[in-house]
């Protein structure tokens, strides 16, 4: 698993497990939400992003499962 702090007003942390496929999102208020069947290549860019935001509303929430954990 691999984990990267982010520079959002909303979001401290991003974090993927390659193995399961999953992207962590650790919101700043403490919560942390799994999406699951993300490819690598997404959560990288998720992590990458000017807008992490933008990108997880736009490429992530519409399309992947969703639980908090």
């Amino acid at each position: 698993m691999w984990t990267q702090s982010v520079l959002s007003s909303n979001v401290s942390e991003i974090g993927y497990e390659p193995e399961t496929k999953e992207l962590y999102v650790t919101w700043t208020r403490g919560k942390r939400s799994i999406y699951s069947g993300v490819p690598e290549e997404l959560a990288r860019d998720v992590a990458n992003a000017p807008s992490v935001g933008s990108i997880l509303n736009a490429e992530v929430k519409p399309y992947y499962g969703h639980r908090y954990g």
